[in-house]
């Protein structure tokens, strides 16, 4: 019989291997179906095995094909992608460089039929990428952040940076919300001398789609796992932390005084090797 795509052909062989099952012989079973006796006969040997469950149609692929990959390089890939655990481009180029020559297609498909692509969740939401503009001046990308120290998840500090002269504004409150970081950006935005044109941030939950839509300025997410995006902040925070908060109790009164004195040391006298030993005052 050719092959078939019925998607109720599973069901009829289960039935088919019943009535043998119950007695009829395969020559009645099969003119009761419309089958040939033999294809009655596979399908009882095979209810044999299966039970009572119905009998898969088979896939049409062939077994062999004239251009498939030789077994010693299908098995080449698979080492080196387990061993190198990096991109198909870059087995393509270890096996190109052991003068084995495969089509990058071959070699995505062989990883991919072995289950060892990592595939996108289809769970995860997707967030439509934003152009990174490349900062010329002041105020051109300027990243946001909170610092994970304070007593307990609702007391946060926030910390903001210009990427372009490294000008920073930090502050700490007593709650962590979408309306309390609109409050920090107004107040970064009066204390310092220039616009803020385009505001980057994680997908934290003070970071919402309530705090874009007010916010009133452009405003970008980084890449989802790509922490490097936001690179400078992060450098930022650990620095805030190793010169000023590690000195000081979890108070946010204390910490808020603190504060105040050491950025108007970071800003105006702390010299930065990124910006060639100058100050980010020199650079607004």
């Amino acid at each position: 019989m050719p092959y078939t795509t019925n998607k109720n052909m599973p069901a009829i062989r289960r039935e088919a291997a019943q009535l043998v099952y119950k007695g009829w012989s395969t020559r009645k079973v099969a003119r009761h179906f419309g089958f040939s006796q033999s294809a009655i006969v596979k399908w009882n040997q095979k209810s044999k095995v299966l039970g009572y469950h119905p009998i898969p149609t088979k896939s049409s692929r062939p077994h062999h094909h004239p251009k498939q990959l030789k077994e010693e390089v299908v098995e080449k890939i698979v080492v080196l992608r387990l061993k190198t655990k990096r991109t198909s481009e870059v087995v393509h180029q270890h096996l190109l460089n052991e003068g084995i020559k495969v089509s990058l297609n071959s070699v995505r498909r062989t990883i991919d039929r072995h289950g060892l692509m990592k595939k996108r969740s289809k769970w995860k939401r997707y967030h439509p990428p934003v152009d990174r503009p490349y900062p010329l001046k002041a105020g051109d990308l300027v990243q946001i952040d909170t610092i994970h120290r304070m007593i307990n998840e609702k007391r946060r500090l926030y910390v903001l940076i210009d990427v372009y002269s490294r000008w920073v504004y930090a502050k700490a409150y007593e709650k962590i919300n979408s309306r309390q970081t609109i409050r920090f950006v107004n107040e970064a935005q009066r204390h310092s001398v220039f616009n803020f044109n385009m505001l980057q941030s994680d997908h934290g939950p003070e970071f919402s789609r309530w705090f874009i839509s007010r916010i009133e300025k452009n405003h970008r997410y980084i890449r989802i796992g790509k922490p490097n995006d936001n690179a400078h902040i992060e450098r930022v925070n650990r620095t805030i932390q190793e010169e000023c908060l590690d000195k000081i109790p979890n108070d946010v009164f204390k910490i808020n005084c603190e504060l105040k004195k050491y950025l108007q040391y970071y800003n105006y006298k702390r010299l930065h090797l990124s910006l060639n030993l100058k100050t980010p005052s020199q650079f607004t």
